[in-house]
């Protein structure tokens, strides 16, 4: 049975086939003369201290349908920056998510933080894309892609100044993770097979993974309780968007999940 990632890959490797038609590759390496210079994702995330946050923006997903009405990334992301996040990633994928790559473009005219491409990256074509649109780093998901093609792509980022951060769920792929150089390494706590979430496998993994390696928790984190969990376990960042975009007020959020404020 073909489940939710398959369907994702599928329709994104025609996605960027109508890209490439519409605007070839060699066009988007000529921009990248003019697109902004890049933002120190790494370094934002870095020099301990309480768990960070890259908050993201992101309208909906196939799980939950659509998550906020009054989608206003650039505001949005605004919000984000006053409240004390550390980055902000932007979620791209139009057909499963409702995001726009124009949406990380706007956003970056607008905010000073660091910038996530999320989106399902399966050739160095969205990487030109990324870095044209402002994007400071791209997410690389190892159940997306084989061994030497998670490689080949974590080298052209690091050559387009972008940074990866590599994401796997199955404990079988962090060998794969690990042999492609990632630096910056995130848990999933969500199966992309199943949709089912568990935020201990990142707890879990923590112990796997190299200590010189800085590791970002991501899904299935909706309260201070949670973030407190994995700053305990020795997890560097968090990465949080539902949660967030859910909420009526998303500084108040933002807040309370960076301990910045009384849960009530």
């Amino acid at each position: 049975m073909t489940n939710v990632l398959d369907k994702i890959v599928d329709a994104k490797w025609t996605e960027i086939a109508q890209a490439r038609q519409l605007r070839p590759a060699e066009e988007l390496r000529a921009a990248l003369a003019d697109a902004p210079p890049v933002r120190d994702f790494l370094a934002a995330l870095s020099g301990g201290g309480p768990i960070k946050l890259i908050a993201e923006v992101k309208k909906a997903s196939p799980s939950k349908g659509v998550i906020r009405e009054d989608f206003e990334p650039v505001e949005i992301a605004r919000t984000y920056q006053r409240h004390g996040a550390a980055c902000i990633s932007v979620l791209t994928d139009f057909p499963f998510f409702q995001g726009r790559l124009e949406y990380l473009a706007e956003i970056r005219r607008h905010v000073d933080l660091p910038l996530l491409r999320k989106d399902f990256i399966l050739d160095e074509y969205q990487l030109l894309e990324a870095r044209a649109a402002g994007a400071d780093a791209v997410l690389l998901i190892a159940e997306c892609l084989g061994d030497d093609q998670l490689k080949r792509l974590h080298e052209e980022s690091l050559q387009l100044n972008l940074t990866p951060l590599v994401e796997f769920y199955d404990p079988a792929n962090l060998a794969k993770v690990l042999a492609a150089g990632a630096r910056l390494i995130g848990v999933n706590n969500r199966d992309l097979k199943s949709f089912r979430t568990d935020l201990q496998h990142t707890v879990r993994m923590r112990q796997q993974i190299p200590a010189e390696c800085l590791l970002v928790g991501e899904s299935g984190i909706h309260s201070r309780e949670d973030a407190v969990r994995l700053q305990s376990a020795g997890v560097n960042a968090m990465l949080v968007g539902e949660h967030l975009m859910a909420s009526p007020d998303i500084g108040a959020a933002v807040d309370r999940l960076l301990g910045k404020s009384v849960i009530p």
